[in-house]
């Protein structure tokens, strides 16, 4: 069997990669960067390291690089011959690469082929997969959407595993944190013939999205940002300070109310889940960058994101979300030179009013919670 994986960077490499190839798939990556292109082409394989005590090395083999600006047409025709299609590129560039996998679908109908297969977007975002047959169905014809309804599925995905940034002389291994989960959403699955190991097919996926972004992206952030605040570098560095520590605590202990609240999760199995995650952000053996965590502060503050929509909803089941808001005081108070949207965030602090850039930001409408974050912003 042979994948078509868009997005050969650490994630791409270091999870999606690895799950595929244990389920006995060949990749095709695609990405735009020469040199992991070039090197996938080279040598075929790489290797991924287990960021623990042992420090397990797993060899992927089988697999090659594309690229997606110099060869399209190599791209399409990799689609199109694919058993599973997935990708781990970043919400922003899902639109880039929607015609690519258009043109692919449409040359599959072109060719008899009736096998169903699945489209399946690994990123931190809701309803990925989705949002990409959205900007997908906007270069297909009739025909095609129709054949896109009975054989194409974009199931939604819920992925998590820490990949942090890293350097290495080999620019293609990868050290990821032993911890992985994948989950799909059952119901829109059209491709029922494959069922990867290793990988959750649920009916109901909204739950684990949620308590993936509400619990993991959530707290990751809240230490980044939170650490940021008391000029730390490091997560490690970071969550290893009491009143990191306690900020995170504090957050996931409102995020989880709502979860609980919101999805019935039993308590002591989600106090649990979040133990883990706290035990996972203090891995001495993965080095992850503050600025890496913290960056794109303004997607991080949108209406549906990590911090903004459980505020949203906790006050509509009537719980506490201070901690939540004490952290959008800090993001609103980031400022990192390197980062284009902490730059942005700050130039808009300067020539607006702070009510103005929280509900441009946020999109808020609640004058309770923009107040609640103006007073909170103003007294940091």
């Amino acid at each position: 069997m042979k994948a078509t994986h868009f997005g050969a960077g650490n994630i791409g490499r270091g999870f999606i990669g690895e799950i595929l190839h244990e389920n006995g798939f060949a990749i095709d990556f695609v990405d735009i960067n020469e040199t992991i292109i070039d090197a996938l082409r080279k040598r075929n394989s790489y290797e991924i390291e287990l960021a623990a005590q042992e420090k397990t090395h797993i060899t992927v083999d089988q697999v090659t690089g594309l690229n997606n600006q110099k060869e399209p047409d190599a791209v399409i025709d990799s689609v199109a011959t694919s058993d599973i299609i997935t990708t781990a590129i970043g919400p922003n560039v899902l639109p880039i690469i929607a015609e690519l996998i258009a043109k692919g679908i449409q040359k599959r109908r072109q060719e008899g082929n009736q096998t169903p297969i699945d489209v399946i977007a690994c990123e931190n975002m809701i309803g990925g997969s989705q949002i990409l047959l959205e900007k997908v169905r906007t270069y297909l014809t009739e025909e095609d959407l129709t054949y896109v309804e009975n054989t194409v599925g974009f199931p939604n995905a819920a992925v998590d595993r820490i990949v942090p940034i890293q350097q290495h002389e080999d620019p293609l291994f990868v050290s990821v944190e032993p911890f992985c989960e994948w989950l799909v959403d059952d119901t829109q699955s059209k491709a029922k013939q494959i069922r990867l190991d290793n990988v959750g097919y649920v009916s109901d996926l909204a739950p684990y999205i949620e308590r993936k972004l509400f619990s993991v992206n959530t707290g990751h952030a809240t230490t980044a940002y939170t650490g940021a605040h008391y000029n730390y570098q490091t997560i490690g560095e970071a969550v290893a300070d009491e009143r990191v520590l306690n900020q995170l605590r504090a957050v996931l202990k409102e995020t989880g109310d709502l979860l609980i609240n919101k999805w019935d999760f039993p308590r002591k199995k989600h106090e649990q889940y979040i133990e883990k995650i706290v035990e996972r952000f203090k891995n001495p053996y993965i080095s992850d960058d503050v600025s890496r965590v913290a960056r794109t502060p303004i997607r991080k503050l949108g209406y549906n994101e990590r911090f903004i929509r459980p505020i949203r909803e906790a006050k509509t089941y009537g719980l506490s979300y201070q901690a939540l808001v004490d952290v959008v005081a800090m993001i609103l108070q980031y400022d990192e030179p390197s980062d284009e949207e902490s730059v942005r965030l700050q130039e808009m602090l300067k020539e607006k009013d702070l009510t103005e850039v929280i509900q441009d930001v946020t999109g808020l409408t609640d004058d309770t919670i923009i107040e609640e974050i103006v007073e909170k912003a103003g007294s940091n």
